[in-house]
């Protein structure tokens, strides 16, 4: 199985014990599948993983697509998906929702 060409990390606000969670996981109900059948249906070589928190709460949800290290906030709609991956498939970062 070939690696993927991209890696579309999204924050889920896991953190350890105790500690309270973030924003993130509170606005993201369906977020993983939706990206995921995106970039399926638009032919995007791209793993998407949730993360643990991402330590930018103030600005969450927030979603990064490497090794383009581009970092996006406020992702928290299927119109914002939509627009971060139409900069991603015309090689553009999205700078509506650039963190």
């Amino acid at each position: 199985m070939a690696t993927p060409a991209k890696m579309i990390i999204c924050c889920q606000s896991f953190r350890a014990q105790g500690d309270p969670k973030g924003i993130c996981h509170k606005q993201t109900d369906g977020f993983l599948q939706y990206i995921e059948e995106e970039i399926l249906d638009r032919g995007i070589d791209a793993q998407v993983v949730a993360s643990t928190c991402l330590k930018q709460c103030e600005s969450g949800p927030i979603m990064v697509v490497q090794p383009e290290n581009w970092w996006f906030k406020g992702v928290a709609s299927e119109e914002a998906i939509d627009a971060i991956l139409d900069g991603l498939e015309a090689g553009e970062q999205c700078a509506e929702f650039a963190l």
